[in-house]
């Protein structure tokens, strides 16, 4: 069986760690970006299967690139769960907007996270 692919993308390297290792230990494949330039390029030339993306990135904020990416024929098929620190209200109903499919606000529950990315993966 082929393991899927999550782009885990965050400017908190010990984070980005922890969740690989979440994500491996689960069966999925893991690629890395720690600012949002370099998560459009590897979204780009990768085309994981989703993405878990952080809103306060250096470069480009996750924002940006969810809308980058939901906007263009090319890559909105991919799912990509918001991934913050974020809780207002305002915040959320942005990431609706931006295109985002699940939004989930740190500290977080990791089985929470594992089933959310269960149900967007098909």
């Amino acid at each position: 069986m082929d393991r899927k692919k999550i782009l885990v993308v965050d400017d908190e390297l010990d984070l980005v760690v922890m969740l690989s290792m979440r994500l491996e230990a689960n069966e999925y494949q893991v690629s890395t970006a720690f600012d949002g330039q370099d998560a459009l390029d590897k979204a780009r030339t990768e085309k994981p299967d989703l993405i878990i993306l952080d809103l306060m990135l250096p470069k480009i904020d996750g924002y940006k690139v969810c809308r980058m990416l939901k906007f263009d024929e090319k890559y909105k098929y991919i799912p990509i769960i918001l991934f913050t620190a974020r809780t207002q209200e305002s915040d959320i109903k942005l990431g609706q907007e931006v295109g985002a499919d699940a939004y989930l606000t740190k500290p977080f529950e990791p089985q929470v996270l594992l089933e959310k990315i269960k149900e967007l993966i098909k």
